[in-house]
């Protein structure tokens, strides 16, 4: 629908959370308008050419084997969109006998000129996940990603690495545990530092995955595994805490919630970075 792209177009011009939210927003309505029959589903093209159809494999090996999140994804295909378009004799076309070393390396050093370390890190990450991709699906003879060259990184150029213990004491002593706020954050905190969980495990931990019997937690993590951690004195406390006198009642089956309505999980990964910052 062109005044919907018009609309997107206007609203990139926003902060990135606001425009995320519009977009969805958007999505939600237009899905609404097609249940009702107000407007026409949208048109599937007659045939799909060779580099879709290898975009839409890569994005289904990305979620299904490697369990990546959808913001992942949706990161890494711009990169594999721009890289198989240099590949493509004809727009519909992918010719990947053509493929080697060089045309790896010529295309990362032309678009890493003048670019951040971390846009450069980012497009050698997704050019090394895509070509191991190729090779495991037979797609080339040989393991191209061992020819993307490695993205310098200044040491100590940024904050550390790792938090000393007496740091992450002082951290955990920040949270007010005395309003419903500083008890769920306090409890993230805990798995942090503790079980040394990753954000997204964190929001995505649920009620049946703490076994109280046991003393242990089932963690979800990448490529669908599921991990058993033990539950800790003071991370089961925290938590038990936080569920009897701070979480409230709510349908959803997520351990941590909004502290605004709709009282459900929390948004993703991003979130607990908020947390963790404040």
């Amino acid at each position: 629908m062109p005044k919907s792209s018009s609309f997107l177009r206007r609203s990139r011009r926003k902060a990135k959370d606001r425009f995320a939210v519009e977009q969805a927003a958007l999505r939600s309505f237009l899905r609404q308008l097609r249940a009702a029959g107000r407007v026409p589903a949208p048109r599937v093209p007659d045939s799909v050419s060779s580099a879709d159809e290898l975009k839409q494999r890569y994005a289904d090996y990305l979620r299904n084997e490697r369990g990546l999140a959808e913001r992942s994804v949706r990161t890494y295909l711009p990169f594999i969109c721009d890289f198989l378009s240099k590949l493509a004799v004809r727009p519909e076309s992918v010719v990947l006998e053509a493929l080697d070393a060089r045309a790896v390396r010529d295309f990362l050093l032309d678009r890493v000129r003048d670019r951040s370390s971390a846009y450069s890190h980012l497009l050698a990450s997704a050019l090394r996940s895509f070509l191991r991709f190729l090779h495991l699906r037979g797609e080339t003879a040989t393991d191209l990603s061992l020819s993307v060259p490695t993205v310098r990184r200044w040491s100590q150029a940024g904050m550390p690495a790792f938090l000393t213990h007496e740091a992450v004491e002082r951290v955990l002593s920040g949270t007010d545990r005395s309003t419903p706020r500083g008890g769920r954050d306090h409890a993230i905190l805990l798995l942090l530092a503790r079980l040394g969980l990753r954000a997204g495990e964190v929001t995505a931990l649920e009620l049946g995955d703490i076994r109280w019997r046991t003393a242990e937690i089932i963690v979800h993590g990448k490529g669908r595994r599921r991990d058993h951690l033990p539950l800790l004195s003071d991370v089961g406390e925290a938590l038990s805490l936080y569920l009897r006198k701070d979480r409230g009642v709510s349908a959803s089956r997520r351990v941590f919630l909004r502290m605004i309505a709709p009282r459900v999980g929390l948004a993703g990964p991003a979130t607990i970075g908020h947390i963790v910052r404040a």
